[in-house]
């Protein structure tokens, strides 16, 4: 009886499953592995290998690991400093920085285009100082900037909620034993929030490497990423093959990500378990 009961509460999960992530998964490996005439090819796969195209795709990875990087470096402080605030105070702040997930992403990329356009908030305050104006839009350091803005709350939750879980017991017995803060802080504190951390990477690197509406309001066609390549083969060029194709190529990319991230959680949780 619980069974047959369990089974009808899992059963409309079980429908979106189906309908919004494998229906569309197996369209888009049998449009990446077929070609206009639905003949098997891997000249969709292939296209990867085009100058434009491997361009796009190193950049959209360096772009991503780079936002990445430094979303991890601005978020952990912040979080240790959120943790140990009590909780009121806690609260407001991170309130504070979900407020503007509350609104679309569109709606804060093209506030972001307002800042850093030619005539832009940002060049007519230097202009007012009687500074020379920069070149900001259109460029890869804004499209880094877009992603760090957009993706930063993502990283921040994940590691707030592992510090808000560590036992700080086990910290101030790290002092305790001799241990400075240097040792304390990468020997006891970021194995036992690795969890935490590898949740954010995850959560800030994949949509930055997939993105293609940062790169559409913040670069313009002068900066192209895979992203924005994939979404012209369906909107623009109407080669849902080749789309897909590169679709799969991406995927792979972000599983061998989540892969050695996870190994790397793997290993942290062993050497946790022995402190």
């Amino acid at each position: 009886m619980k069974k047959k009961h369990n089974a009808l509460l899992s059963g409309p999960y079980l429908v979106w499953t189906a309908a919004f992530i494998v229906i569309p998964l197996i369209l888009i490996v049998y449009y990446g592995f077929t070609d206009e005439n639905h003949h098997l090819t891997l000249s969709n796969i292939a296209k990867i290998t085009d100058p434009v195209t491997l361009k796009a795709l190193f950049l959209s990875l360096l772009l991503s690991a780079m936002a990445t990087v430094i979303c991890l470096i601005l978020a952990y402080p912040l979080a240790m400093i959120l943790a140990r605030m009590k909780n009121g105070a806690s609260a407001i702040i991170t309130t504070v920085f979900i407020i503007p997930m509350w609104m679309n992403s569109l709606l804060r990329i093209f506030a972001w285009q307002t800042l850093l356009e030619r005539n832009g908030v940002i060049n007519q305050v230097l202009s007012f100082l009687h500074l020379p104006p920069q070149h900001l839009i259109n460029t890869p350091a804004a499209i880094a900037l877009g992603m760090i803005y957009d993706y930063l709350p993502f990283m921040l939750l994940p590691l707030y909620n592992a510090l808000t879980k560590l036992d700080w017991n086990v910290v101030n017995a790290a002092y305790d034993l001799g241990a400075n803060r240097r040792q304390t802080f990468f020997k006891v504190i970021i194995p036992l929030t690795m969890p935490g951390i590898v949740s954010g990477i995850t959560m800030v690197f994949v949509p930055a490497l997939t993105t293609f509406v940062i790169s559409d309001f913040l670069g313009g066609s002068k900066v192209l990423l895979i992203g924005n390549i994939i979404d012209q083969q369906f909107t623009q060029v109407g080669n849902w093959n080749a789309g897909s194709g590169l679709s799969l190529v991406l995927m792979i990319f972000i599983l061998i990500s989540m892969a050695v991230m996870q190994h790397y959680e793997s290993d942290d949780e062993g050497v946790s378990s022995i402190l």
